[in-house]
């Protein structure tokens, strides 16, 4: 069987439909099919006949996903692909969605020099992520290096050509290691485009926010990241400019036109060993005339060669050691699923199977991903298998997402915050993964006042939580009950002279897999400035779980740097209670009388006031140093539209199933959801719509709303739609799939309402088959904007200029 962890529908045939079908493979196997026509390219979704087909599928389609629950597998094809399907018995249905993200990334105009993809404005070309990687070494001299580990293919043939072999190296070279390291590859396969953009962004990430972010800054203190941004990037060059291109460039093995050899079956372990890859130069899954042939390839296993030590013994059965340190990941699209070790193996049986699905699992709760041991289907000679297999570092494939030409709606709503979650909770277990991935998370972690004067208690609240497994096929149950939970102030727990704090569980006893811990700082000893708290709890099986890092802020008595000031009400000047924040810095204004106080840092601060049912305020570069406190007031004005669905409809308008509800609600009893009676339906398209508002002479609109989901990833979608015309046309400004088991808050930019005079929203739901699965809550939704402007005058002299929206927001 092919999966055996699946179970995989059968259609039950007769013994010559079987031979029939069994030919047509056999044939099939042999006789290459002829080059794609691209204008007639589609996704389909291929129903196969019986199991071994998907082995066939993914050798001639390159096997693009594998649902065994829905029983097809999706595949790109052509008119004359499709039909030699159909002769073969396959029953095919085109998926619309996906294969208009392929049309446009084929068809979409292309320019001399472009520093995006054309139609996918959010994904930058293999220069401009290579120049981006450049500018973050030259900005970030002592946190970046841009190093040259060797050529890609075209290079090799002729250094005119072709492009550097690079990795983008993270850590603060002021502190010595060694440390441990993340080591993420990404684009292996030309077309994947969310892959390298998700790399180059968590590398931004990392660079802007150390010394304002804990964990940026002792990740790069303590850890190395290690960034290979483009693994294929000849092959990517090709891909840009509208093919659905898979493989390196690599033209000498006398395929004509589907050349190149699959870097990931190119490796030097198990390499064709086992049916995982194709010994047809044409196959999309070539994997080339020898083991590690490729330039691509030897550059990347060089360099995992010389930066991690060997923890595996030589056999195939070597578990490697649990104080392994290291994690690499290899980035791909599509299927949203966490892949293991081995790929080769059917089944496949890594000697540490559970610690490595356990990691998997891990970021699996983050992403809503599946994860499991093994590929979706056999791969030999992969990045993953090789690094396990040489030297035991937990190895994994990602694939991300629901497309290779993924939307860039998707990718920033979906994508981007999945793989950003993903890849710090890599790096935190970097250190230990097998045995940090059996410990509790700290989460929630924070001082309620970071800033103390020298003798103060500072108070720490987080909660320790050893439930946070997503998904898996197979493996253990995990999460045992809270043991024990400390802090570290300014000297990590693995250094030497650490000395633990111990923390308290908030109801007095530890007895659950989640507990809120409490624990206290006495500063009297500390030093004027900046400190680490660094925060890990044990459960009752004695796994340590990562660290969790926070900052506080210690200062002579007298001297704290204090913003003051008040928040009032634009239409009428009454006091409003509102949240004021800078940063992970917040506090809260006096319903009374308007007025608040922070203390902060000594620094520079761009300052935000907001309260549900107004739009924003901001104050920025407010300079605060020790001395007299700094006045900032802020005034805010009714937005144009909030709902906090307590009152009525509010003026939705809500396609059924569409409801209010009590079931689940943010704030304080009622939320809208597409599904209150439970799960929502198959094959559904209901939607939530705002009614029109009147945007004119207003600019800087967002919408902002708070929400949780489960929908079934990469199938069923959440989308966030505008309309400047009250609802003749719409465009997609989000869209959710997955769960997200905690309510969040969104807030987004959507400049293309400015000035409309019929402005709508809407919240639409998608979905296909099989569904079991609890749907959209929605909640406090409200579109925000600056106040009217001066280019509005109205003197009260002529009448109603315009429509005034009663007394406080101008037309």
């Amino acid at each position: 069987m092919l999966l055996s962890a699946f179970v995989i529908p059968r259609v039950r045939l007769s013994p010559l439909a079987r031979a029939t079908a069994a030919l047509a493979l056999a044939v099939a196997a042999v006789t290459p099919l002829p080059a794609a026509d691209s204008a007639t390219l589609a996704m389909v979704r291929a129903y196969p006949l019986f199991p071994d087909q998907v082995r066939e599928l993914a050798r001639r389609h390159d096997h693009l996903g594998w649902y065994p629950e829905k029983g097809f597998a999706l595949v790109e094809a052509d008119a004359a692909e499709r039909a030699q399907l159909e002769r073969e018995g396959y029953r095919l249905e085109i998926d619309e969605e996906r294969t208009g993200w392929l049309r446009l990334a084929l068809e979409a105009p292309r320019g001399e020099a472009t520093t995006t993809i054309p139609g996918f404005p959010c994904y930058r070309t293999v220069e401009e992520t290579f120049a981006t990687a450049a500018g973050l070494a030259a900005t970030y001299p002592t946190l970046a290096t841009w190093s040259d580990i060797g050529d890609s293919w075209k290079k090799a043939q002729n250094a005119a050509q072709g492009y550097d072999m690079r990795v983008l190296r993270l850590t603060n070279s002021a502190i010595p290691g060694p440390k441990p390291a993340l080591l993420v590859t990404a684009a292996i396969h030309a077309r994947e485009y969310t892959t390298a953009e998700a790399a180059t962004r968590f590398a931004e990430w990392l660079l802007a926010q150390y010394g304002n972010d804990p964990e940026a800054t002792w990740l790069l203190d303590h850890h190395e990241v290690h960034l290979v941004l483009h693994t294929n990037p000849d092959g990517r060059k090709v891909a840009e400019t509208g093919s659905s291109w898979r493989k390196n460039v690599n033209n000498t093995d006398g395929c004509a036109s589907t050349y190149g050899v699959d870097l990931n079956r190119n490796f030097d372990f198990e390499w064709a060993c086992c049916g995982g890859s194709s010994n047809d130069p044409c196959g999309e899954d070539y994997h080339g005339h020898a083991a590690g042939s490729e330039p691509e390839t030897q550059a990347v296993q060089s360099y995992m060669l010389g930066l991690f030590q060997d923890w595996r013994g030589p056999l195939l059965t070597d578990p490697a050691s649990l104080d392994t340190i290291g994690v690499y990941v290899d980035l791909h699209s599509y299927q949203p699923a966490i892949l293991s070790v081995f790929g080769f193996q059917d089944p496949p049986n890594p000697p540490n199977g559970p610690e490595l699905l356990r990691l998997g699992r891990k970021w699996g709760y983050l992403s809503g991903y599946p994860a499991q041991l093994g590929s979706l289907y056999p791969v030999d000679g992969s990045t993953k298998d090789y690094l396990y297999g040489v030297l035991g570092i937990p190895a994994y494939t990602w694939e991300m997402g629901t497309a290779f030409f993924e939307s860039c709606a998707s990718f920033e709503a979906g994508v981007l915050p999945a793989s950003h979650a993903m890849l710090r909770y890599a790096a935190r277990a970097a250190r230990a993964p097998y045995r940090l991935s059996a410990g509790p998370d700290v989460v929630e972690a924070a001082f309620p006042d970071p800033v103390a004067a020298a003798g103060d208690l500072l108070a720490v609240a987080a909660r320790a939580d050893d439930t946070r497994y997503g998904t898996a096929t197979g493996g253990p149950t995990e999460g045992q009950a809270i043991a024990a939970a400390e802090l570290y102030v300014d000297t990590p727990p693995w250094s030497a002279g650490a000395a633990p704090v111990a923390m308290a569980p908030g109801d007095g006893t530890f007895n659950a897999n989640s507990e809120a811990i409490v624990g206290s700082i006495d500063t009297t000893a500390l030093g004027v400035g900046r400190h680490f708290a660094y925060l890990r709890a044990r459960d009752a099986g004695n796994n340590w779980g990562p660290v969790t890092a926070l900052f506080f802020w210690v200062f002579a008595p007298g001297t704290v740097p204090h913003v003051e000031g008040t928040v009032h009400n634009g239409s009428n000047g009454a006091p409003l209670a509102a949240s004021i924040t800078t940063g992970s810095f917040a506090t809260s204004s006096d319903a009374g009388t308007g007025a608040y106080g922070l203390d902060l840092p000594p620094g520079t601060y761009d300052l935000t006031a907001t309260r549900f049912g107004f739009g924003s305020a901001s104050a920025s570069g407010v300079t605060l140093a020790s001395g007299p406190p700094v006045q900032r007031d802020f005034t805010l004005f009714p937005a144009p539209f909030a709902d906090d669905v307590e009152s009525g409809t509010g003026g939705w308008t809500a396609q059924s199933p569409w409801a209010q509800t009590t079931a689940s609600a943010h704030s304080p009893t009622h939320s809208w959801t597409d599904s209150p009676s439970g799960n929502y339906g198959n094959n559904v398209n209901t939607s939530l719509t705002s009614p029109i508002v009147d945007l004119r002479g207003r600019t800087g609109v967002e919408i902002a709303f708070w929400h949780r989901y489960a929908l079934e990833s990469s199938w069923d979608f959440g989308l966030v739609e505008v309309s400047t015309n009250g609802g003749s046309t719409w465009t997609e400004k989000a869209r959710y799939t997955g769960t997200q088991s905690t309510w969040g808050a969104v807030r987004l930019s959507v400049p293309e309402l400015a000035g409309a005079a019929q402005a709508r929203v809407r919240f639409r739901l998608t979905s296909d088959s099989s569904q079991v699965f609890d749907g959209w809550y929605v909640d406090d939704i409200e579109i925000s904007a600056a106040a009217p402007g001066l280019p509005f005058g109205d003197g009260f002299e002529a009448g109603t200029l315009g429509r005034w929206n009663g007394s406080y927001a101008a037309p």
